[in-house]
């Protein structure tokens, strides 16, 4: 395969309602079919007229960007300061959604295009159209990367090009049959694009060619395909974000087993290990003579009222001594940092009280 990355010059500024089909055929009439055409995405915003008109300085121009901002954000992922990276309408995960103030007029900010697939589709159909000329169109977009530093340019819409090459189920040259790789090429063409493109010389667009030999004959899934849901990613919130919602869980944390299991069917094994660890994490922290011991529920622990039938194991919870009220209530809040442990080690536990003690102290259970 032999690859070429040609820029277009000479689009010129774009502005609201400009056909950028007629611009874009002007200017490269060497366009040929099979080319992959990679397109900023900020002038199809200018040329949508997704711009906002704001102050040009002060105070005023901050509070009307923060406001744009918050229009623009489906989910705040991580705040540092003044940078907040968020999740887009769309769902991307991008520094300040997107929202642009380089190579516009100062009085304005430039937003994503609304439907990125939808205008690369739209791109694609009037190139093929009006001017005979059958390319695939990537919109392009710069963003940051977790655990690396520097910007790339990625896919923000695509037609005419499958967003993914899938390998899942191919063979490599020594027999080993590929699992997980599925190459984002939509992003790599953005990427290779932007090497002919820079930031500051006014060439927002660039052609890849030698990467296909035809479009695909329809446009695709778009790059819509390429964000990941919320529910499948391991890293959806920044470090300081997910430890706040762990705490806010913690002082929410209700008795979450089940009060019986089916008919016939044997409670579930608690990992001890995981147990000992929640322990562990919380020893050091607890009432001077506090005592955690894990065990095995007996037939006299599970004749207990409200015992759940699918909890297996106890922990019984001490305090020696003739404890009075705040040494109850230091007992307490350290059940509960137990319970926080315990779940966050994926351990359901519930709360029960148990029958008067022989002996002094104060005593509590946790069914797990």
């Amino acid at each position: 395969m032999k690859l070429e990355i040609l820029p277009v010059l000479g689009l010129g500024d774009i502005t609201p309602g400009d056909d950028l089909a007629a611009l874009i055929a002007r200017a490269a009439p060497w366009l040929r079919d099979g080319d992959v055409l990679v397109v900023t995405s900020k002038i199809i915003s200018k040329a949508e007229g997704r711009l906002v008109d704001v102050p040009v300085d002060g105070p005023e121009r901050e509070t009307a960007r923060e406001e744009v901002l918050t229009a623009e954000t489906a989910r705040v992922v991580a705040r540092r300061g003044p940078t907040r990276i968020v999740q887009t309408h769309h769902g991307f995960v991008m520094a300040a959604a997107g929202i642009d103030a380089s190579n516009v007029d100062p009085s304005r900010l430039v937003l994503l295009p609304k439907d990125p697939d939808a205008s690369a589709r739209s791109l694609r159909a009037a190139l093929r159209e009006r001017h005979d000329v059958d390319v695939a169109v990537v919109v392009s977009d710069t963003m940051g990367r977790p655990w690396r530093n520097g910007l790339t340019d990625v896919a923000l819409g695509a037609a005419g090009i499958g967003p993914i090459h899938d390998h899942r189920g191919e063979t490599d040259p020594y027999g080993n049959e590929l699992q997980l790789t599925q190459m984002a090429v939509v992003d790599e063409l953005a990427g290779a694009g932007e090497l002919v493109k820079g930031k500051c010389d006014q060439v927002p667009v660039a052609v890849v060619r030698g990467y296909l030999r035809t479009p695909g004959a329809a446009d695709g899934p778009g790059a819509a395909a390429l964000v990941r849901d919320a529910e499948l990613d391991l890293f959806s919130l920044g470090t300081a974000e997910a430890r706040a919602a762990g705490l806010r869980a913690a002082g929410t944390l209700t008795d979450d087993l089940p009060s019986a299991v089916p008919d016939g069917a044997a409670a579930g094994p608690v990992d001890r290990a995981a147990v000992d660890r929640a322990v562990a994490v919380v020893a050091g922290v607890v009432t001077p003579g506090t005592e955690f011991r894990v065990a095995a529920a007996t037939a006299e622990i599970t004749a207990i009222a409200g015992w759940p039938a699918s909890a297996g194991t106890v922990v019984t919870c001490h305090l020696p001594g003739t404890p009075d009220g705040a040494a109850l209530v230091r007992l307490g809040a350290d059940l509960h940092r137990l319970r926080a442990a315990l779940a966050a080690e994926g351990v359901a536990s519930t709360l029960l009280v148990p029958p008067a003690p022989t002996g002094a102290g104060g005593h509590a259970l946790l069914a797990l």
